[in-house]
């Protein structure tokens, strides 16, 4: 049976990446940090590891022997991510996770990238035309790790993916993010301030975004493929969406967020490769995928 490392498997999406694996051919190792993980998902090995820390870094690879790596774990936290030098420690600490899943005989790795390793000025980014352009020390240090494990993965003859992951949302996502920070405010009753909300983005529903780098993994795509809906939707089609469905929209507040000068009007992701080559189809259309998040934190904030 093939051995498949999950790494960030307590966070938004690393969590949700459990119930797409095929335990019939898996066996499941999730790491987290937290000490006593009780977990109601049977058959998932759970492993507390420092991935910061080289020599239990060193130990897990050694221990589990996966055959597979499907890598999450990363800095982060809203409002500081884009500019923390935590970047560059996860940038360093990725490379070793790589180098000893080679050493342990690793076969297939699967990376979770960002759209902003784009140059977001093309708008409409497709994998094998739209160049790189990363702006921020976040989007320079994944598509750093990026290049780096291409070459290291070619030259050690490991299948190597790379899911650039678009705009997300859903259950445990943190709150202060757009579609979790409008749904929470107009439950509570109070005004859900937001930009002018002319955006055109592309969103996705946070367990489509797990099973589709799943579904990467398990294929033998190779290279970046665009993890996103492909559909163009503008922010405040979004928020006018979710204010319908709470009967509130008396609350929301356009335009009492600033806009910073730089932002990209269009950012939507070309997913033929996603589609036609991994084969993977999106569950939740954005009707659906709000009306499950509303669904959530309703519950999350009694």
């Amino acid at each position: 049976m093939r051995r498949v490392i999950i790494t960030g498997a307590r966070g938004f999406i690393g969590q949700q990446t459990l119930q797409y694996l095929d335990r019939k051919n898996f066996e499941i190792h999730s790491i987290t940090t937290h000490q006593n993980v009780e977990s109601g998902n049977q058959g998932v090995i759970w492993h507390t590891t420092d991935l910061l820390n080289a020599q239990e870094c060193y130990d897990l690879f050694n221990t589990v022997n996966p055959s597979h790596l499907l890598h999450f774990a990363w800095y982060t936290e809203p409002g500081k991510y884009r500019i923390s030098e935590k970047n560059i420690d996860w940038l360093h600490a990725s490379l070793l996770i790589l180098k000893y899943f080679n050493k342990f005989n690793g076969e297939r790795v699967t990376f979770a990238g960002t759209c902003f390793e784009y140059d977001l000025n093309y708008g409409f980014c497709s994998e094998n035309v739209t160049p790189d352009r990363p702006r921020t020390l976040y989007s320079m240090c994944k598509n750093s790790l990026r290049q780096v494990s291409e070459s290291f993965c070619a030259q050690n003859d490991i299948s190597f993916s790379w899911g650039r992951i678009f705009f997300l949302y859903g259950p445990h996502e943190h709150p202060s993010r757009l579609v979790p920070s409008v749904i929470i405010s107009l439950l509570k009753g109070e005004q859900a301030k937001v930009t002018h909300g002319k955006q055109i983005r592309d969103f996705l529903y946070s367990e489509d975004v797990a099973s589709a780098m799943v579904a990467l993994m398990e294929s033998d795509v190779k290279g970046t493929v665009n993890i996103g809906s492909g559909v163009p939707v503008s922010i405040k089609d979004i928020v006018n969406k979710i204010s319908l469905i709470l009967g509130r929209t008396e609350l929301i507040r356009y335009g009492a967020i600033q806009t910073p000068e730089d932002d990209p009007p269009l950012i939507v992701a070309d997913v033929r490769r996603l589609n036609n080559e991994v084969g993977w189809k999106q569950r939740y259309n954005l009707d659906a995928g709000l009306d499950k998040a509303i669904q959530w934190w309703k519950k999350a904030i009694q």
